[in-house]
């Protein structure tokens, strides 16, 4: 019956992909504590992951974009496009996630696996009078428990943004240069993502047609 009814959802490969580690695990999880005597899940097939298909939001874009939006919104962008942030993230900044040491200024990241992100000065400025702004507390201040929702954020950062760009493809422009001024480096970039696996960083990264001619000619 599970089969059955995920075969009949038209669903996009990587959602179905979440799909069955979800039910795979609720059901390991029923047999353990005596729930049930097997698990459904196990019909289900194993599904390969789709190639990468990175989307960064071009740098014309994002430009117009910031010269567009109010400082809030400009905030919001540059925390996902400079700092590579989950729009759950940046709507759940606190004053108390903003750090510093003696080698700059730091974010703590909320996002499925929690981390420090290094801030650039310029947007560690911008963050602290955001703060500022507020007069502490929440950096977004709003009704979700005190701050802004991830889905209005979201939806205040993509009506800024033109056709298909969003939120995450800032993200993916983050990754996408970060990765180009310090290409090979895969395990510091999944840790500044906060991604379980280099393969889900792989599939933020475009690499940039220059690298890739210029591999071919050193080949040849």
């Amino acid at each position: 019956m599970l089969l059955s009814w995920c075969a009949r959802q038209a669903w996009a490969t990587e959602t179905r992909r979440a799909h069955r580690t979800t039910y795979r695990g609720f059901w390991r999880w029923g047999v353990e504590t005596g729930r049930c005597e097997v698990s459904a899940a196990l019909a289900l097939p194993s599904i390969k992951p789709s190639p990468p298909r990175p989307r960064p939001t071009p740098d014309d874009v994002y430009r117009v974009a910031l010269a567009t939006g109010d400082a809030r919104s400009r905030l919001m962008m540059r925390l996902a496009a400079e700092a590579g942030l989950r729009r759950a993230e940046v709507a759940g900044i606190h004053e108390r996630d903003v750090l510093t040491d003696l080698t700059g200024w730091t974010l703590h990241g909320k996002g499925g696996r929690d981390r420090l992100v290094p801030l650039p000065d310029p947007l560690a400025l911008a963050v602290r009078a955001g703060l500022a702004r507020t007069g502490g507390g929440w950096l977004f201040p709003g009704d979700d428990h005190g701050h802004l929702s991830p889905r209005w954020v979201g939806k205040v950062v993509t009506d800024l943004l033109p056709g298909e760009w969003t939120m995450h493809s800032l993200r993916h422009r983050f990754a996408s240069r970060a990765n180009e001024a310090n290409p090979g480096d895969v395990f510091a970039l999944q840790t500044l993502l906060g991604h379980a696996s280099p393969a889900t960083t792989r599939m933020y990264v475009a690499v940039p047609d220059a690298r890739l001619r210029a591999m071919v000619e050193s080949a040849a």
